[in-house]
């Protein structure tokens, strides 16, 4: 059975960082590509960073650029999200996911499975 379970969420103030990690089990993780994805009240879940199996590679969304990093430690079965510069908007509850396949995706329906998700919220 896969498991995806995320931790490190909680209350931050605004230029505040929050190191988020994801622990898998029940699955190959070292050939998996990993995602982290977040959903907002009243939005739909969106991209925000994948890194590839190797850790060799990785994507981030516009909107966290320069203020997140996304690593993994493959001995450890555990996928890391680093959040720096906190922001109001960036509060949401933030999942990760597991892939396999050729390419890095962006989209939901290129992954798999999923965690229940960890939240990050951040005041003003």
């Amino acid at each position: 059975q896969v498991q995806l379970i995320e931790s490190g969420g909680g209350l931050v103030q605004a230029g505040g960082s929050l190191r988020l990690s994801c622990a898998a089990s029940g699955l190959t993780f070292s050939t998996a590509n990993m995602g982290w994805f977040r959903q907002a009240p009243g939005k739909e879940r969106e991209f925000v960073a994948t890194i590839r199996w190797s850790g060799d590679s990785t994507y981030y969304v516009d909107s966290v650029k320069g203020r997140a990093t996304i690593s993994r430690d493959n001995a450890k079965n555990t996928m890391f999200l680093q959040m720096n510069s906190l922001k109001p908007e960036d509060t949401a509850v933030y999942y990760c996911a597991a892939a396999y396949g050729p390419r890095l995706g962006v989209s939901l329906h290129d992954y798999s499975h999923w965690g229940q998700g960890t939240q990050v919220t951040v005041s003003s």
